[in-house]
């Protein structure tokens, strides 16, 4: 599948070409092996200059790129012996989440993904990562299966938001989220999640009340994509790169204001480019995670789930 490229990336993406159009073309050729080493350290430089200074808007285009690793990718890179539990029991299943059990590192947990497409086809059938009510039902009944047999929760979030739809809204969709909050709040067993692509909305607040939550460099956790501010602040979508400036959405941001707990170092580029490495980046602090929360009793464990979300918008004059 060729790279998405978007305008702030094509001087880097131009470079790279030219790069590997020289080396296919000069063989062995100790002249063209000087050039190629040259463009080589100017490729370096050049992606230090547009990657190491993105704006939030330019992290918010990272994180939606089709190539971008969904949540199936982290779970057959990431877990081993994965078993998908499907239904809600009460309507249908929901394709817009994947949940199941599986292990990590040989230790069992319970897993919950809100799973994306890689192409228009997946998409829809994924619904965009869009949960319906029977989603957020599902991942509750999952969840409370790992409560039951003392189980830690993974949570991978990466939504633009809940569905919308009429038929949502008769199923319940507002309820579904606001009981699945509520319920998180009491789940006696270890919860960690990842944002690993949009965190948008109550889509994701859904299945976000977590004990330790990390996000990747280029994902963005909002009320409201930067579209949607824009269109309600200045009824313009096309203000939405310095609504994204003013939302502090990013990972850094959201750490600075202690929303988010740990930020997950991605390649140069986004995780696109190398998913193997983000992948294990993931698999260290998540192993890390597991262990410190693991360690500890239930009644503590949600206690500091309490004390965290109070503390969360906390300020003083």
């Amino acid at each position: 599948m060729a790279l998405q490229v978007f305008d702030f990336e094509k001087p880097v993406v131009d470079l790279e070409n030219q790069i590997e159009s020289l080396r296919q073309q000069s063989g062995t050729d100790p002249a063209a092996a000087e050039q190629i080493k040259a463009l080589g350290k100017e490729l370096a430089e050049l992606e230090t200059k547009v990657y190491g200074n993105l704006t939030p808007w330019q992290r918010v285009l990272i994180s939606r790129k089709i190539n971008r690793p969904r949540s199936m990718d982290y779970i057959n890179m990431l877990l081993t012996d994965w078993r998908e539990i499907k239904g809600d029991r009460c309507f249908r299943d929901d394709e817009a989440v994947a949940c199941g059990l599986a292990r990590f590192g040989g230790e069992p947990l319970v897993v919950v993904a809100q799973q994306r497409g890689k192409d228009t086809k997946e998409n829809v059938a994924r619904n965009f990562g869009m949960m319906h009510p029977e989603g957020y039902r599902k991942a509750l009944r999952v969840m409370r299966l790992a409560e039951r047999f003392k189980l830690p929760i993974l949570i991978l979030i990466d939504t633009p938001g809940a569905y919308p739809g009429v038929g949502a809204e008769e199923r319940g969709q507002a309820e579904a989220i606001a009981r699945n909050i509520m319920e998180m709040f009491s789940l006696r067993t270890p919860i960690i999640g990842v944002v690993i692509g949009e965190g948008a909305s109550g889509g994701a607040l859904g299945i976000g009340v977590l004990d330790h939550i990390m996000m990747l460099e280029n994902s963005w956790y909002c009320v409201i994509s930067p579209e949607g501010c824009a269109s309600i602040l200045w009824r313009n979508g096309a203000m939405a790169p310095r609504a994204a400036e003013a939302m502090k959405l990013t990972a850094r941001d959201l750490t600075e204001l202690k929303i988010v707990d740990e930020v997950i170092p991605e390649p140069v580029g986004g995780a696109h480019r190398n998913p193997k490495q983000v992948v294990d980046n993931v698999r260290v602090a998540v192993a890390r995670q597991l262990k410190r929360l693991c360690a500890k009793d239930a009644d503590t464990l949600l206690q500091e789930r309490y004390d965290k979300y109070r503390a969360m918008g906390v300020y003083k004059e």
